[in-house]
């Protein structure tokens, strides 16, 4: 009788281990799920948010940018079928976005080598939109942090090193088109580097990142982000130095330079020689009148 007893009592209990297991996952599913629910309405309204946010952009998108873009954002061919109307924006990331419409570049007035800039067409609400919609197109780089082009939290010294750096970097890679202090220069087919001193920060970084237009692209491999913020410290330097050579002629290098030469130092030489030989002349002449 005792050993039925204790069968039974093993049998039992090996009947209750099974199920006090499953009841123990359910009840920590269901508490996880409660404290999941209470504590993360923040995170899903951020996700509605952002849904929204890129539906905002859509519908902004087709009515300002589809025309030339398509209305996916897969690029529209010209007549000839040949040559793009407007590229393709899949991968091209939210920065892209935000250089090219903060600065107001686009919408593209009118189809030419170089798009010039312009006073901004959207708000920054409008624009923010739009990044966020063609960056739900395809992975592409995202618009920078602050904290990637500014030099918050550096020592002096660590701040003139970035300067240093900086122009080294510049000069190694950028004067050629944008000229020795930002100023930039006439480039072949009707193109030209624009003006960079006094630009936005974030936008240089942006043009950096996704190169627009004729300028190459520095991804972060090529040159990492500490780069491109130490380039950007040492054009927002240049803002602080004294031009010391007197007149800067537009900072444009020698051309400006050889320019002014010819035409006021030698012009001026030239009408000296003219002087003197037209005086010299009357004097000779009243010379042999008398």
């Amino acid at each position: 009788m005792r050993l039925l007893n204790r069968s039974a009592g093993r049998l039992s209990r090996h009947r209750r281990g099974p199920l006090a297991g499953l009841a123990v996952v359910l009840l920590g599913l269901l508490l996880t799920g409660g404290l999941y629910t209470a504590f993360s309405p923040a995170q899903a309204g951020s996700a509605k948010s952002s849904a929204e946010q890129i539906e905002q952009g859509r519908q902004l998108f087709i009515v300002g940018c589809s025309f030339c873009h398509g209305q996916n954002g897969e690029g529209v061919l010209a007549e000839d079928g040949e040559s793009q109307l407007g590229p393709s924006l899949v991968g091209v990331g939210a920065a892209a976005v935000d250089f090219q419409v903060g600065t107001g570049r686009m919408p593209m007035a009118q189809p030419g080598a170089q798009v010039p800039q312009k006073k901004e067409t959207y708000s920054e609400e409008e624009i923010a939109a739009l990044a966020a919609f063609v960056a739900s197109l395809g992975p592409g780089p995202a618009i920078p942090d602050e904290s990637d082009y500014t030099l918050e939290g550096l020592s002096e010294e660590e701040r003139q090193q970035a300067i240093v750096n900086g122009g080294q970097i510049f000069l190694t890679n950028c004067t050629a088109c944008h000229n020795f202090e930002g100023s930039g220069g006439a480039m072949p087919r009707g193109g030209y580097a624009p003006r960079i001193r006094g630009v936005e920060p974030r936008y240089i970084y942006e043009a950096l990142l996704t190169g627009p237009q004729n300028m190459p692209n520095f991804s972060n491999g090529n040159l990492p982000p500490e780069s491109k913020r130490n380039v950007i410290a040492y054009l927002e330097s240049l803002e602080e130095q004294p031009n010391y050579g007197g007149f800067g002629l537009g900072g444009f290098g020698p051309v400006p330079e050889g320019m002014a030469a010819w035409l006021l130092g030698i012009g001026a030489c030239v009408g000296a020689a003219v002087w003197i030989a037209a005086h010299t002349t009357r004097s000779n002449k009243k010379k042999a009148d008398a």
